[in-house]
């Protein structure tokens, strides 16, 4: 609950600094799964809507849940408060069930994949995607300056690695369609946002205390206008449900 509520404060922020970072998957998610006109989608984990008001101009009827409130309201129509543990709707309910930047959050991963097969058709597709390994992500090599403790050898989890998404939808009983990596850059159009983007949610004083070393950090990544451009990857795999 502690988490949850940690979002629901930063729900705002989020979506004006990194709401629609996601799009690129968004959109490959969208085609890999043949989501169109009438089909039924759950997102789990929706966050502030973006990837809700994606499937919508698809076509999809499109429904969506999150454990924090402050996400719900700022998803509005569609979202409802629930986690991925405990899906309220009755068994094969949905054509798709998509979980973006957001199975990590699952107090059990298992548990989470076994409630979308549950809500999911017979032959339905769940597709699922996450940050790829920090090697590929230039805002964790920012993030990485702030962390005095960070070594250097954090070893990379199963759903960001190479592989990782796939062996898991695997052990779950679906059948790999689809999988591969999306460039996601993240646009900081100034030093402000750069440093409220990177040190999201936290207060004035200590954006202001972190500011420099950010900047510094961020240096290689500066364009000519003066804004910055990270780039960043997310790994993403759609499977199905055996019929």
């Amino acid at each position: 609950m502690a988490e949850a509520d940690g979002w629901s404060t930063i729900a705002k922020e989020w979506a004006e600094l990194w709401g629609d970072f996601a799009n690129p998957v968004h959109e490959r998610i969208i085609a890999a799964a043949g989501i169109a006109e009438g089909s039924k989608v759950l997102d789990v984990g929706c966050g502030s809507g973006e990837f809700l008001r994606a499937l919508e101009a698809a076509g999809a009827d499109a429904h969506g849940i999150d454990p924090a409130e402050g996400m719900v309201a700022a998803a509005g129509r569609g979202a409802q408060l629930a986690d991925a543990e405990s899906i309220p709707w009755p068994d094969e309910e949905f054509d798709v069930v998509t979980a973006v930047n957001a199975l990590q959050f699952a107090e059990d991963t298992m548990d989470a994949l076994q409630e979308f097969a549950r809500v999911l058709k017979p032959g339905g597709l769940v597709a699922i995607s996450n940050w790829a390994e920090s090697d590929l992500n230039d805002i964790d090599s920012i993030e990485s300056v702030l962390d005095e403790d960070d070594d250097g050898e954090e070893e990379e989890g199963e759903l960001r690695v190479a592989g990782g998404l796939e062996q898991l939808l695997g052990d779950a009983g679906f059948e790999l369609v689809e999988a591969g990596l999306v460039e996601a850059p993240w646009h900081a159009p100034d030093d402000d946002i750069l440093v409220r983007g990177v040190l999201l949610g936290e207060d004035p004083d200590t954006q202001q205390a972190w500011a420099d070393v950010i900047k510094a950090a961020a240096e290689p990544f500066k364009v000519a206008t003066g804004g910055y451009v990270l780039a960043n990857a997310l790994r993403y795999a759609v499977a199905r449900k055996p019929s």
